[in-house]
């Protein structure tokens, strides 16, 4: 199997799934446990996705680079309530920054 294949087979399975999600019933999902489960889970989700690309190992180290400041940079920012846009421009304005005088 090729690269190509494995990718079709990927799309078809989330898309399947995707569409058996509709088939839950409202009446299931609409309940306390299940909404709040589904809104943190997203939230960690998110979170480890995060952590994954913004802390790079190498070897047994773990290797810090312009991500980690650009990451702050951005909390910061969401904090202050900015508009999404300029956290973007902002945070990949550090990284090229810092990677430019590395």
């Amino acid at each position: 199997m090729n690269v190509w294949t494995i990718v079709l087979i990927a799309s078809v399975a989330v898309l399947a799934l995707k569409l058996v999600g509709y088939a839950v019933p409202t009446s299931l999902v609409e309940k306390p446990g299940p909404a709040r489960i589904s809104s943190l889970l997203t939230v960690a989700l998110l979170s480890a996705l995060i952590a994954v690309q913004t802390f790079v190992s190498s070897g047994h180290t773990l290797a810090l680079d312009a991500r980690l400041p650009a990451l702050l940079v951005a909390a910061g920012l969401f904090a202050l309530r900015v508009p999404f846009i300029l956290v973007l421009v902002a945070a990949a304005t550090t990284a090229a920054v810092i990677r430019m005088l590395t």
